[in-house]
């Protein structure tokens, strides 16, 4: 007999509306007996069926429900789940580079898969997708036949799930960098030692945005550049761009990247950019456009207070240094950082840069990262176009 776990009274509300997660202190009991990572039967306090999911005694997130008609989680249940997520990203046009899975916005809970032209990169982030790494592994190669598959689950999340960070090649052979065509760019992509599962995916359609504000731009400051996404799609309309970043490999990829399109109108600064930034503001050099693509400053809702100072601190840096007329282009990748929060730190940023700054576009992640209107996790990228006067 499995597992069947009985919520506390009135915590389904949140669960029946669609959030995939059951938390620990959510539980009034627990029946039956199974091993770690099988699947449990989710109920209501007064019994009433919600659904399944895989259990984790050792997670905060105790259930992470993905069956609600009472099925199971055969590869028939994965061949279906993987196949609709990805038809739906090829009805709006995706082919070559793009989140073919997005966990619990493509009901598939813990479970990413980016496709890197005829590579996949995959991660299981949680013990019950981990137990059946190898059926879903199979499921792609019988729906996709691609020509290598690397798991990417190098992440600190699964230490919270009991799981080691691991990664390395599931199937076929993958190249050190797949070469993969973004807006028109091409790219080569670190699938096994770059940033996520490679490459930044969720910021596509706002790279392609950034041309229309580097339009005949004198000098464009691309800062936490990683490899070079935003600097070669602002190189396209700009006559200079500086990328900026601490890390010497990523300054190699995008000079690599740089080479690979032709372009000989970006120039790399390694360095942190909180100092970059007071340099500048130092050396009185002035940008047409300043880009900040920082990396999430607060991963947990403990490190908020501090992510805000540092958002706020590399904002105000930034926006003393675009001229007159120019774009400031601001990122959040954190989904604790809300979006309502980040534009009152935006707000207290242009009144403490003594800059008079009006807001011209709000975008987001892009389509092949959609979220879901009952799990605020799933929406957690923001970006703004603020016009400095």
């Amino acid at each position: 007999m499995g597992y069947s776990v009985y919520l506390k009274k009135n915590e389904e509300k949140r669960i029946v509306a669609g959030h995939s997660w059951v938390y620990a202190n959510e539980v009034g009991r627990i029946e039956g007996k199974d091993k770690n990572g099988s699947l449990a039967t989710v109920y209501s306090h007064d019994g009433k069926y919600i659904g399944k999911g895989y259990i984790n005694h050792a997670s905060k997130i105790l259930v992470r429900i993905f069956i609600r008609d009472g099925g199971d989680d055969g590869a028939n249940l994965y061949l279906e789940r993987i196949k609709r997520a990805d038809d739906y990203r090829k009805k709006l046009g995706y082919s070559n580079c793009y989140r073919m899975v997005f966990a619990e916005a493509d009901d598939l809970p813990a479970l990413i898969v980016d496709r890197y032209g005829d590579y996949l990169a995959v991660q299981f982030l949680s013990l019950g997708v981990d137990m059946r790494k190898n059926l879903i592994v199979d499921c792609l190669k019988e729906l996709f036949s691609p020509k290598g598959i690397y798991e990417r689950s190098d992440v600190p999340v699964r230490k919270k799930e009991g799981l080691e960070e691991v990664k390395g090649v599931l199937f076929g052979e993958v190249p050190d960098y797949c070469e993969i065509e973004e807006n028109g760019i091409k790219m080569l992509v670190d699938v096994k030692n770059g940033q996520k599962t490679g490459y930044f995916l969720d910021q596509k359609e706002n790279r392609f945005a950034v041309r229309r504000y580097c339009r005949n731009a004198e000098n464009v400051l691309d800062c936490f550049c990683n490899s070079g996404g935003f600097s070669l799609n602002a190189a396209l309309a700009a006559k200079s761009v500086t990328a900026c970043d601490i890390s010497p490999l990523a300054l190699k990829n995008v000079r690599d990247n740089a080479q690979l399109n032709g372009f000989e109108n970006i120039t790399t600064e390694c360095g942190d950019v909180f100092e970059i930034l007071r340099g500048y503001r130092r050396e009185k050099r002035l940008f047409d456009v300043v880009i900040l693509d920082p990396p999430a400053f607060c991963k947990t809702a403990d490190e908020v207070k501090d992510a805000y100072r540092g958002y706020k601190d590399i904002n105000i840096g930034a926006m003393k240094i675009v001229k007159s007329g120019g774009f400031l282009i601001t990122c959040s990748c954190s989904h604790y950082m809300t979006l309502p929060l980040f534009e009152k730190m935006l707000i207290e940023a242009s009144r403490e840069s003594g800059r008079i700054v009006r807001s011209v576009e709000v975008k987001t992640q892009a389509p092949d990262h959609p979220s879901l209107l009952c799990a605020e996790e799933t929406q957690y990228l923001k970006m703004f176009v603020l016009q400095v006067i």
